[in-house]
Formats: structure tokens, sequence, C-alpha cells
């Protein structure tokens, strides 16, 4: 399990996806990336390569979606919304660590740094042509 960065389309996206989680150290997984550069649609890859058959959608408005597979949960978190990190803990923000089986994708994590796990693997997402993507994955400890 390495770092790696990588440039694709979407005609490559599940081969990308497939990448993320072989090269993931953790299950933390943090996605980084200016708005509409399509880090939910990386993440609902993701989501199905894991092994959920629910429907996946952005959860902008409820901050967190959980998904399930035959041996686990997924959870979805999306902290655009959030103004203040104490607005994390009212929806119970450290439960969804307990299980270690459990996923935890989670976008704009920028705006909650200390709330963030000790160990996550980051994933920065970037623009390079309206058909093309850039990503950069580290592990960090």
């Amino acid at each position: 399990m390495k770092d790696f960065n990588i440039t694709y389309t979407l005609e490559n996206l599940q081969e990308v996806a497939q990448k993320c989680i072989a090269n993931a150290e953790f299950k933390s997984m943090l996605f980084y990336g200016e708005m509409g550069v399509g880090k939910t649609t990386l993440i609902k890859e993701i989501v199905k390569l894991l092994g959920s058959k629910d429907d996946v959608s952005s959860p902008t408005f409820s901050i967190v979606n959980q998904y399930e597979t035959e041996n686990n949960s997924i959870y979805h978190f999306d902290f655009y919304r959030i103004n203040h990190e104490e607005e994390v803990y009212d929806i119970g923000f450290e439960d969804y660590f307990q299980n270690t089986n459990d996923w935890q994708l989670m976008e704009w994590p920028e705006l909650i740094p200390n709330l963030l796990p000790e160990q996550y693997t980051k994933i920065v997402i970037s623009l390079v042509s309206a058909e093309k993507r850039a990503l950069q994955l580290t592990n960090c400890k």
C-alpha cells in the first residue's frame, strides 16, 4: 500500500475507485477538492465497489448518510454546511468510529480540522480540464 497520483476521466472512474480502496491503509477516507470537482461521484463508485447496493447521494443537508454492505456500514459525511465544529458533535460524530470494520468517507474535512481521526487516507481531487481530474492519495498517520 502506498501513496499515488493519477489523472483520470469518468470513463476510468471505476479503476480509480479500485486503486483508492486498494491503496487506502485506513478506513477513514478524507476527500478534498473544490465544489463540483467530483468528490461525491468518486465516493458513489467507492461505495458501490465496497459492496453496498444502496442508492448513494450527497449528504449535504443531512450531514451523514449510512450505507450497508454484507459485512459493515459505510458512513458518508459532507461537512460543507458546518459553521462550527461543535455542530458535528450534535450528530454523534464520535459514535461513527466505534466499529473499526466500518468505513468513514468525508467530504469537506477541512471544516473540522480539530476532529479528524489520527490516521486517515487523504484524497485530493483537482480539476485538470472539463473532462480530466487529478487525484493524489496519501496515507496519513
